[in-house]
């Protein structure tokens, strides 16, 4: 069956390390897809737009097999998998890292690029707390309205998450179901008469 739960962080953290007068801003932060952190990389990149370097990571899914690194100019390896190494050391997914870099004059090398990167890293994500969330198994309810006080008991009671809704004379919503209490969840829900209930 696999894990019931995953780790990724509560809320945006930033860090800032320096070396040999380089200054690197790690900031770490939740995404839940790849337009979030696309979005976050641009409003960095133009925030910092004098910076030598925009390097980074992402973990994305519960499963956390979507990820990639960038060097983004670095020499190879020297800072998109440190950065990632780091999100992996502490087993987290759904976050992403970015580091902006102003370079100092001094060229630090293979090892100094490596530990300021890892090093930043660490400290931005010392600086959010990690927390637990359920993996969830996906579904699609679609009722009419008179059913949805019903509905919203059994969602808030078993801690469902609302993906999206629409809501009119006849409700379509997109609900994330905790998948260790999954069984019982759809149950209870099927108990509602007049509640169609899809799988995505």
């Amino acid at each position: 069956m696999g894990p019931d739960y995953y780790y990724t962080i509560d809320r945006p953290g930033t860090a800032e390390f320096r070396d040999r007068g380089s200054k690197f801003i790690a900031y770490a932060f939740p995404i839940n897809d790849l337009k979030h952190f696309k979005d976050r990389l641009e409003a960095l990149s133009a925030e910092h737009p004098k910076a030598a370097h925009h390097c980074f990571a992402y973990r994305l899914g519960a499963a956390g097999n979507n990820f990639r690194t960038s060097d983004d100019g670095e020499p190879s390896g020297t800072a998109g998998k440190p950065i990632l190494g780091q999100i992996d050391s502490k087993g987290l997914t759904d976050v992403g890292v970015i580091v902006v870099r102003y370079f100092g004059g001094t060229l630090l090398g293979t090892a100094g690029l490596i530990n300021a990167y890892k090093t930043v890293t660490v400290l931005a994500l010392q600086t959010t707390p990690t927390i637990q969330k359920a993996i969830e198994i996906n579904y699609r309810l679609q009722f009419d309205y008179t059913k949805m006080n019903g509905v919203m008991t059994i969602l808030k009671k078993y801690n469902c998450s609302i993906i999206n809704h629409k809501m009119e004379l006849f409700c379509v919503m997109d609900i994330g179901v905790p998948k260790n209490i999954h069984d019982l969840v759809v149950l209870k829900l099927k108990d509602v008469r007049g509640i169609e209930l899809t799988r995505t």
